[in-house]
């Protein structure tokens, strides 16, 4: 078995869904149907949020930047799937598929902590909409969206290197593209002091941001039972009961994948969940986070409509 920590001359082998042939014909049209959606919905949102200026809000400041981590990590996995299930190329080098984990790793990490933002955001409109604008002034914004970055580097950084510091033996990863449980499990060592230093850090970017979100929205909602009109808690509960939904199986399903111990962890099922936080989610954020909201609408009407006449 080789040793390939050292050597970027090496390459692995994506399996993919290539030991469920009699789905890939069906798997490549959805993931391009989803990938197309995805591309078009984020492109749009980025957009309209640098042109129009009633979209110039600290709610759609991180939407923006939600969208184009959407729109960069969808893309660092979901080519290169479409690939592998066509059967064209199925090999990745050893370069390459550090850079893939590492590239996925800081722009999900970075997303994690972006929801945080955002659910701040709407914390402070909800239960403190007389300080609304002082709270979320555009200093706090910059400050929570540059934190949100670094801290995402940071922990890629991390965690990519505790990989390159591993043996790893064997040329096949049995995954679409290059997922830190595989690479734990290729390992030629004994990884449980890695996965203790891991989990640390996974705890800090999933759980944490989680409970912090779980918790915002907690008092959001006894902020809206406040509110006399049961319209507008309709309103108020479907806008946040679809926010939580996607938060919910974005991070369940990261979860899932990252905190389980590496000897319980499935990589047949995990493939499949996967597609959750690469495909699934980044397609629904544009149309969650915009499909009842009235600014959002009016600004793309006014695109459609009067070109790109914005102020």
């Amino acid at each position: 078995m080789g040793n390939f920590n050292t050597s970027t001359q090496e390459s692995f082998i994506l399996v993919g869904f290539s030991d469920w042939p009699q789905l890939q014909a069906f798997l490549f049209v959805i993931i391009l149907i989803f990938y197309s959606l995805t591309i078009f919905g984020n492109t749009t949102i980025i957009v309209l949020a640098r042109l129009d200026l009633r979209l110039h809000k600290p709610m759609y400041f991180f939407l923006s930047h939600l969208s184009f981590l959407d729109l960069c990590y969808t893309t660092s996995t979901v080519p290169q799937l479409l690939i592998n299930l066509r059967g064209l190329d199925r090999t990745i080098s050893y370069g390459g598929c550090v850079a893939q984990l590492f590239i996925f790793l800081a722009l999900a990490s970075t997303e994690c902590l972006i929801l945080v933002a955002m659910a701040f955001d709407r914390y402070a409109a909800v239960c403190h909409p007389l300080h609304y604008t002082s709270i979320m002034n555009p200093i706090l914004c910059r400050a929570l969206a540059i934190s949100s970055w670094v801290g995402g580097l940071v922990n890629s950084l991390i965690q990519t290197g505790l990989v390159m510091a591993m043996r790893l033996c064997g040329h096949q990863i049995n995954h679409f593209f290059c997922e830190m449980p595989i690479f734990l499990k290729l390992a030629c060592e004994d990884t449980e002091g890695t996965e203790a230093k891991m989990f640390v850090a996974r705890t800090i970017v999933l759980v944490c941001p989680a409970v912090l979100i779980l918790g915002s929205y907690v008092h959001i909602a006894k902020a809206v039972l406040k509110v006399k009109s049961m319209a507008g808690r309709r309103k108020a509960f479907g806008t946040c009961g679809s926010h939580l939904m996607v938060v919910s199986l974005f991070y369940g399903s990261g979860i899932y994948t990252y905190l389980q111990p590496v000897h319980r962890y499935s990589e047949s099922k995990g493939k499949f969940v996967a597609l959750f936080y690469t495909i699934v989610t980044p397609m629904f954020n544009p149309l969650i986070y915009t499909l009842r909201n009235k600014d959002v609408k009016g600004a793309l009407w006014k695109l459609l409509g009067r070109g790109t006449d914005f102020g």
